[in-house]
């Protein structure tokens, strides 16, 4: 991972997207409604992870980004090249009356790899790399836990350790999520045939 000082300069401008997100329709940037959560997480590829998230009951708004890294406002070209320090991220809005953490939790572990360093599947590098970013210390306490109890579900079944990232968004490299290119925002909506490695993966969260 490289270092603040080792980061590309960015740029002051924040990239353009649509008011509204291409699925559900609400907004994607907030304020949020009353008693919503947030949490972002980072499964590899952003396309596949988000709409895993959309086609979650109680989820109210998605969003893919850049967040953990050092560079404002970066683009998904010097993304790539792993010198913003970023991960590519998905901002979960949802509804804690209708959908619970665990349940989103749930669908993070099970649905991408979080024993390989760095990757998923032939996508490799720190922008690829596994993470949660949580809002609230309760957020907090809980994905603890759920790495504790998937950790325990990959060992039953001889799979590996688990990588993934845990912080606070605050300590998440500046603590900024910024959003993507408009173009990157519901990929896999506009373009249905598009790019997914995402699916099951290894073992079940549920049974854990």
């Amino acid at each position: 991972m490289i270092t603040a000082d080792e980061a590309m300069p960015g740029r002051d401008t924040a990239l353009e997207i649509a008011d509204r997100h291409v699925v559900l329709g609400t907004p994607l940037k907030g304020p949020w409604p009353d008693g919503f959560d947030v949490l972002y997480v980072g499964m590899g590829c952003f396309w596949g992870a988000e709409r895993i998230f959309w086609q979650t009951e109680g989820v109210y708004a998605t969003a893919v980004g850049y967040m953990g890294g050092w560079t404002p406002n970066p683009t998904y070209i010097e993304t790539c090249t792993a010198q913003t320090g970023h991960a590519e991220a998905v901002m979960v809005v949802y509804d804690p009356s209708a959908v619970s953490l665990d349940t989103l939790l749930g669908r993070f572990w099970e649905n991408h790899d979080p024993t390989t360093l760095h990757r998923q599947g032939g996508d490799i590098g720190t922008q690829y790399r596994s993470a949660i970013f949580t809002t609230t210390p309760a957020q907090a306490a809980a994905a603890q836990a759920s790495r504790e109890r998937y950790q325990s579900a990959l060992t039953d079944k001889g799979f590996g350790t688990i990588t993934t990232q845990i912080a606070p968004a605050e300590d998440a490299g500046d603590g900024v999520f910024y959003y993507a290119e408009d173009y990157h925002q519901g990929y896999l909506q506009k373009n249905p045939g598009g790019y997914c490695n995402h699916g099951f993966c290894q073992a079940s969260y549920v049974g854990a």
